[in-house]
């Protein structure tokens, strides 16, 4: 079996990517392709025997363009997305700057017919001709290219719409307008009245072109993120050859077993095993661990970290697409394509709807005129099926919600990336955390400290200080920040030496200060006191990071260091579980150091000591168990995760792989924007469903009217332009939605 990714344009919603699926299927029975809508691609395995143009031209018989994934570094993609963005942007600045005037106008001399002018049918189709045609193009050709095809989307409703509410508007303008000075009580009595609802086509072209662009770029944005995050590996490698010498080649010809060099602040370049050489290395965007790993010789180490201080000499074992970090790639964009199956409530009703319509329109037409009706009362009852029928408020129940929620959720924090977010909301039960940079704010910071007897707190924090400022260690730096700031400037260190994964040494003073574990203490004849031995004990329980002091001999007191906990985090936690949900805390930490943060912050069930690819093994676990999980994260190790949940949650100053994986993008670092998010998407869903509700149950309810000829086009346009104000005002009530009080630490006003 063989694995392809096509890049796939043109598709517009849930419908179109279950068509372009079902169409990939038949290509051959062991095909198996997964359609996601948000980045536009399909993730297809297939058997050898069937050749990526067979997949292409799969994709181009249902009606789509497709290309195969180009590699990584090739931006045509990217450029594609851009194309696609500002070919919609154009078209609703387009329709924005016509609907005002248009809509104005058009209500105005429909009403009061006294205020007509000469040539006003001229001016109302001028205004309303570029956005009709231009403006509502990419829905009138999605709708053809569903007519050649023998289906219907959304599309299709879009399109009927505007053309059946421009068609009405132009006859009635032009052949029945023999009443000008009538009253408008006078022309709702006859019943082929002269309305106009030229309006109606250009609100629904508007509403919907403002979904599309959203959409665009919320998908430009997920696939860049892949792009980029690709992009940010290592990009040249210095090989070193047999001799010693050493030469910088590109990545792409780095093969297994070569032997390369990596410099202090280098990202490693694959996966492999130190040969030589000691450094610090920062894992946590792989790891998610705050505190970066001793490498020396004998060493693992994976492509995508960072060496902080010194040389290593590497032997890489896994290289391009077999590196971990390849596969953590991969694997967030499987997941993102295993979404692509659920399909919204419209577009599962639209293949049916359409036709049912149609047909009314027809049986209404055909039955009036076997009555003995004359042609032109037959034509306007058919005509009043259609439009009561026209799916104004159909087309903008989502949309509109959408738009007025995400204009809510900025302002407190919260982007919302699609309408999976929405769906999946109302069905989650448990929220799994990850906890260094999400739950902890990822920087170590001194906890506590104690001394040994007659030994000022300010002397201790003055001589450990000293000896860490030397230190690019993240621990050290926490000490000598904490020390500048009580103890003032630091004092000069002389024969300063780092001992990788035990401490440091350094003459400060006059006296030879040891700073590290306990080890290197008694390495230097430093008996570890009984009086600091408990509180060392308790803070390692903690999960605490504790550094001895000494000099002269003795042992001087004890620094403990900690990731400290967010101050919104027990909040936060108490506001999901007001919302009938279960906290649980992620973490690739030790079981004693997750205990302490879930402890501090009230969450009762912890899963720790969890490697990169197995935090998404750990959540479809969870779901394996009848839960429906939201994923909050933030770290590289974190998107499958975020990617494999129900609804996923990134921290918005995390990694690109993070954001492009979630479904909500939370842009403060707040965690009570967690419920926040979580409310605001539910009560969006809400309103969807409301839209939704009233939109069908309105044209059930009106479909008959019309055909019985109790209502006359003029009346149905005006049902029809109620219904789709309804539904907007329905959905900015969205704009009133109230976010917990996030007091001094708000981010974001709201």
């Amino acid at each position: 079996m063989r694995r392809t990714e096509l890049s796939i344009r043109g598709m517009t919603c849930a419908a179109c990517a279950a068509r372009v699926e079902r169409r990939l299927r038949e290509v051959d029975t062991d095909v198996v392709a997964s359609v996601s809508l948000m980045t536009e691609t399909a993730a297809i395995t297939a058997p050898a025997s069937v050749s990526a143009r067979a997949l292409v031209e799969a994709v181009q018989d249902a009606g789509y363009a497709a290309d195969v994934v180009p590699p990584a570094g090739d931006n045509r993609d990217e450029e594609n997305s851009g194309r696609q963005e500002a070919y919609l942007r154009r078209r609703l600045m387009l329709a924005l700057v016509f609907f005002v005037p248009l809509s104005d106008l058009s209500i105005t001399l429909s009403l009061w017919p006294a205020y007509r002018f000469p040539g006003w049918q001229w001016v109302l189709a001028g205004l309303a001709a570029p956005v009709a045609l231009w403006a509502a193009w990419p829905f009138h050709r999605a709708a053809i290219a569903n007519l050649r095809h023998g289906t219907s989307s959304m599309d299709t409703l879009v399109s009927l719409g505007v053309v059946a509410a421009c068609g009405w508007s132009a006859y009635a303008m032009f052949r029945l307008d023999h009443r000008s000075s009538a009253s408008v009580l006078q022309e709702l009595a006859h019943a082929s009245g002269g309305g106009i609802y030229l309006e109606v086509a250009a609100a629904v072209t508007t509403f919907l072109l403002a979904g599309r662009y959203y959409e665009a770029r919320a998908r430009r944005t997920a696939t860049a993120a892949m792009r980029k995050l690709a992009a940010s590996a290592a990009s040249e490698v210095c090989v070193l050859g047999a001799d010693g010498t050493e030469r910088r080649i590109p990545i792409g010809l780095l093969e297994r077993g070569d032997v390369f060099v990596v410099r202090p602040g280098e990202t490693i370049a694959a996966d492999g095993e130190v040969l030589s050489g000691e450094s610090t290395v920062d894992r946590s965007a792989m790891t998610g661990e705050s505190v970066p790993v001793e490498a020396a010789a004998g060493a693992a180490v994976v492509a995508g970290t960072i060496a902080l201080s010194g040389r290593l000499v590497v032997r890489a074992d896994a290289v391009g697409q077999d590196t971990q970090l390849a596969h953590l790639i991969a694997l967030v964009g499987l997941a993102q394509a295993d979404k692509a199956a659920i399909q919204r409530l419209a577009d599962r009703v639209s293949a049916v709807f359409v036709p049912l319509v149609l047909a009314a329109a027809a049986l209404t037409l055909a039955g009036w005129l076997l009555a003995g009706a004359a042609a032109e009362q037959a034509f306007s009852a058919g005509l009043a099926v259609l439009i009561i029928a026209c799916p104004c408020a159909l087309g903008l129940a989502t949309p509109a919600a959408l738009v007025a929620a995400c204009g809510r959720g900025a302002q407190l924090g919260i982007f919302i990336k699609g309408h999976q977010a929405l769906e999946s909301s109302g069905l989650i039960d448990t929220v799994v955390f990850d906890k260094t940079g999400t739950v902890t704010t990822g920087q170590m910071t001194m906890a506590e400290l104690v001394t040994a007897p007659g030994i000022d707190r300010a002397e201790l924090l003055s001589y450990a200080g000293a000896v860490e400022h030397a230190s690019e260690h993240p621990i050290a730096a926490a000490i000598s920040a904490a020390a500048f700031a009580e103890a003032g400037p630091l004092l000069p260190v002389d024969g300063f030496r780092t001992l990788p994964g035990l401490g440091a040494r350094g003459v400060v003073d006059g006296r030879q200060v040891v700073v590290g574990r306990a080890a290197l203490l008694r390495e230097e004849g430093i008996e570890v006191r009984a009086d600091l031995a408990d509180p060392r004990a308790q803070w390692e329980l903690d999960g605490r990071t504790v550094v001895l002091v000494g000099w002269d001999g003795g042992l001087k007191g004890a620094i403990a260091v900690a990731d400290t906990v967010k101050p919104s985090a027990r909040a936060a936690v108490a506001a999901l579980r007001d919302l009938g949900l279960r906290p649980v805390l992620l973490t690739g930490d030790n079981e004693a150091t997750a205990r302490a943060v879930a402890g501090a912050v009230g969450i009762d069930d912890v899963i720790a000591g969890v490697l990169p690819a197995a935090k998404a093994a750990a959540v479809a676990d969870l779901q394996a168990g009848g839960h429906r999980v939201a994923m909050v994260g933030d770290g590289i190790n974190d998107g499958p995760a975020l990617a494999t949940a129900d609804l996923g949650l990134a921290i918005g100053a995390g990694t690109d792989v993070a954001i492009g994986a979630a479904d909500l993008i939370l842009l403060s670092e707040d965690l009570r924007v967690v419920p926040d998010a979580i409310r605001l998407a539910r009560a969006a869903l809400r309103t969807i469903r409301r839209n939704l509700t009233w939109a069908f149950g309105y044209n059930l309810a009106a479909v008959p009217l019309a055909a019985a000829g109790l209502l006359n086009p003029i009346i149905a346009a005006a049902a029809m332009t109620m219904s789709s104000v309804f539904v907007v005002a329905s959905s900015l009530r969205l704009r009133r939605f109230r976010g917990l009080d996030r007091g001094a630490d708000r981010a974001y006003p709201g």
